[in-house]
């Protein structure tokens, strides 16, 4: 999956930390597992040998699988998401969590930019209230793609307040919007709709700063 991003020891590292599985037919599984050891369930995604996603096939759920192959009803059972990589939680409760959209960039910064713990959201607008409960200890850095129109940054900079001003969050616990794409992106990469890995890897410097 990371073709010559990382090193094959690298690579070997962030899959055995992030408890990466292969289906029969190539696809990555990223495991959704809470930080009591707990799996929820599993995103299936295919890549092509240039690291990118193939956008022939279409993502899909270890659950959804699940009730197809049992014959069951779309709606017998629904999962209960987690942020990826929440697991990490448990041998490093008080670092500083940087959440990304892409599961793929939270693998690869996280042997780049070890001295964060690097979750995923799955998606722009995968950023509910309850999945961060489990991080209102933590000083926690959202860190969204950028676009031309800035919907992603505006996105989650709401979602950021919506869980600040939820009652279970601590209110001296402020969560982090990252500008830090917005701030260094060219126009052309956010007519691309780079995230931060797609930056990282076109830079030549090194970020220093996120927030």
């Amino acid at each position: 999956m990371s073709n010559s991003i990382l090193t094959h020891r690298q690579m070997l590292h962030a899959a055995l930390r992030y408890r990466l599985g292969c289906s029969v037919n190539g696809a990555v599984i990223y495991w959704q597992i809470d930080q009591l050891g707990q799996e929820h369930d599993g995103k299936l995604m295919w890549y092509n040998a240039n690291c990118h996603r193939d956008k022939c096939r279409n993502a899909t759920w270890i659950s959804f699988l699940f009730k197809q192959h049992f014959k069951m009803a779309p709606n017998s059972f629904q999962p209960q998401h987690v942020f990826f990589g929440m697991h990490l939680l448990a041998q490093r409760p008080n670092d500083v969590v940087c959440i990304v959209e892409a599961e793929k960039t939270a693998v690869i910064l996280s042997e780049l930019y070890p001295q964060y713990v690097w979750m995923a959201a799955g998606g722009m607008f995968e950023l509910q209230v309850h999945k961060f409960l489990p991080l209102r200890r933590n000083r926690v850095v959202l860190v969204p793609d950028t676009d031309e129109e800035v919907k992603a940054y505006g996105a989650w900079y709401r979602a950021a307040q919506q869980v600040m001003s939820s009652f279970m969050w601590p209110r001296h616990n402020r969560i982090y919007v990252s500008d830090f794409l917005e701030c260094n992106a060219t126009s052309d990469q956010k007519h691309r709709k780079i995230d931060l890995l797609d930056y990282v890897l076109e830079s030549t410097e090194k970020i220093n700063y996120l927030y």
